[in-house]
């Protein structure tokens, strides 16, 4: 009997060693998980605080933008724009609209111009006048600029040809400001790329209310 008693008692404590160890188990699983909930938190705290700071400073630069663009761009000029008629060739200088400058040269603000207008986008090189006019009446803007402006500001328009279905954006010879934009009837002298005004101007006149024909292609024309 005495030996059978002891055989249980022996069965008991390892059993009790066993659930102890177990438990011991399970405190150290919990910790281990408890610790890599913690990680993974902090990690996507680190990563979501810059993200949602990104976000909130884009919200506020497009609140920004939309306000300026809301009123009259500052420095910009208009003029009335009496024709635009489609003329085959090149259109005589007094049958577009051309404002004065000193130093030299602004593009055309509309005026009579090719029956064909030019697709939108990014150009190295000059684009023909005539049809850079014709997309102005289809909504679009021309951001001229002058063809030795710094690599970095021209990367930049290149850019926001990218993103804008209906901005033009082209070298031009004998250019008065470094960056000018035009839209039909509008226009804007700028000393660089980086100048606030311009997203101002984008935002209020990319198939702004003064497009004679909203919603007209700025593809499908020529050049590109």
């Amino acid at each position: 009997m005495a030996s059978g008693s002891s055989a249980r008692k022996d069965r008991e404590e390892r059993l009790e060693k066993v659930a102890a160890l177990q438990a011991a188990q399970d405190r150290a699983e919990r910790r281990r998980r408890a610790i890599l909930v913690g990680v993974i938190a902090l990690v996507v705290l680190v990563l979501a605080v810059p993200t949602a700071l990104v976000v909130l400073d884009a919200q506020r630069e497009n609140a920004s933008v939309e306000e300026a663009a809301a009123e009259p761009i500052e420095g910009e000029e208009t003029q009335e724009v009496p024709s635009a008629a489609h003329v085959t060739g090149d259109v005589p200088e007094d049958q577009v609209v051309v404002r004065e400058a000193e130093g030299g040269a602004l593009p055309p603000i509309g005026g009579d111009h090719d029956p064909v207008w030019q697709n939108c986008g990014y150009y190295a090189e000059p684009v023909r006048v005539e049809n850079a006019v014709h997309s102005l009446e289809h909504g679009a803007v021309w951001v001229t600029y002058q063809p030795d402006l710094a690599e970095e500001q021209v990367a930049q328009l290149r850019e926001l040809a990218a993103q804008e279905s209906y901005l033009l954006v082209s070298p031009y010879e004998g250019l008065a400001a470094p960056v000018v934009a035009t839209a039909w009837g509008v226009q804007l002298e700028l000393e660089s790329v980086s100048d606030e005004r311009l997203p101002a101007f984008l935002e209020r006149y990319l198939q702004g209310e003064q497009t004679p024909e909203p919603g007209a292609a700025c593809q499908g024309g020529v050049g590109g």
